[in-house]
């Protein structure tokens, strides 16, 4: 039997300058290179996955506080998969292994089914498609309710995106969001949602520094085609950007703050950037002053998003 690496199988992807790798555990981009550079912080393919390191997130992206939530009128307990704080952490698709439905030199779509089980008693396909262009990295995800009865769904990407050697602290980032959400500093337990303050303001690009970062950013500023950019450039100004349209109104941004500080390999190596299509916790929705923007999927339909991952 042909050994099958610890990321799954390996899709390669290649189109001019580009190269990308998705593994299929998780629907996983493994890495993605321009002219032999690191757009993302990569893995190895016979790899355990770190964390969620370039993972497709559904049925929700980042956290449903302690993992429990009311829809429908019933009320829902989720396996705690953010011990440390009690949370229910990134979805339920991370580490399912997606089949290939349809792939190309350039392109590639991959298929997996969430089943009911505790706490999320519904059947969802997702399906995403990985496509190479000249512009860069595009995913596309479709979230396809199954059952008979509506859904909670959210979606978003983990990349963490690398401008350059060296870490986060020696880059510059342009961030166009208004707003921050506010959360506790032991649990990241949203609080309250308010302007941007001066350390958490990227509108005009300027240096990361020390600055860390582990919050979702709302309000954002978006072209005339609806699409929103984030930039991270380093001292000789290449790097990597990501955009999106209004089908995210959220992104969480992570400088890669590690417990073991500068001695941990990968601290501060990386900067997540992760458009999502609802704010943490979004299946608690009525608990927020704010609308979260939670995706309720009725029975046959489909909810969708996607964002792109270029080169500077």
């Amino acid at each position: 039997m042909a050994h099958i690496p610890a990321s799954g199988i390996q899709h390669v992807l290649r189109h001019g300058p580009f190269e990308a790798v998705v593994a299929s555990v998780g629907a996983s981009l493994r890495s993605l290179t321009h002219d032999g550079r690191h757009l993302v912080v990569p893995f190895a393919a016979d790899e355990v996955r770190p964390a969620y390191r370039g993972a497709t997130l559904a049925p929700w992206p980042n956290r449903v506080v302690d993992g429990r939530y009311s829809f429908g009128g019933t009320e829902h307990q989720l396996p705690l998969t953010e011990p440390g704080r009690g949370h229910a952490l990134h979805g339920l698709a991370a580490w399912l292994d997606y089949d290939a439905v349809d792939k190309g030199s350039d392109h590639v779509t991959l298929a997996a089914v969430i089943e009911p089980q505790t706490g999320y008693p519904w059947r969802v396909r997702v399906t995403t498609t990985f496509a190479l262009g000249d512009d860069g990295l595009t995913q596309t995800v479709r979230g396809e309710n199954l059952s008979a009865h509506s859904v909670p769904f959210g979606t978003g990407p983990h990349p963490y995106l690398v401008a350059g050697e060296g870490t986060v602290d020696g880059w510059t980032l342009e961030l166009p969001a208004s707003e921050v959400l506010q959360v506790t500093p032991d649990r990241l337990i949203p609080t309250t949602l308010g302007p941007v303050d001066a350390a958490f303001d990227f509108r005009t690009a300027r240096a990361i520094g020390s600055t860390e970062i582990d919050h979702a950013f709302t309000a954002l500023a978006a072209d005339a085609d609806g699409v929103s950019t984030v930039r991270v450039t380093d001292a000789a100004g290449r790097g990597v950007g990501m955009a999106w349209d209004a089908a995210c109104p959220w992104v969480q941004v992570h400088t890669a703050d590690l417990p073991g500080g500068a001695a941990q390999p990968g601290h501060r190596g990386g900067l997540a950037v992760e458009p999502m299509t609802c704010a943490p916790d979004a299946f608690n929705a009525p608990r927020y002053d704010f609308d979260p923007g939670l995706i309720v999927i009725e029975p046959g339909a489909v909810a969708e998003a996607s964002w792109r991952i270029f080169a500077i």
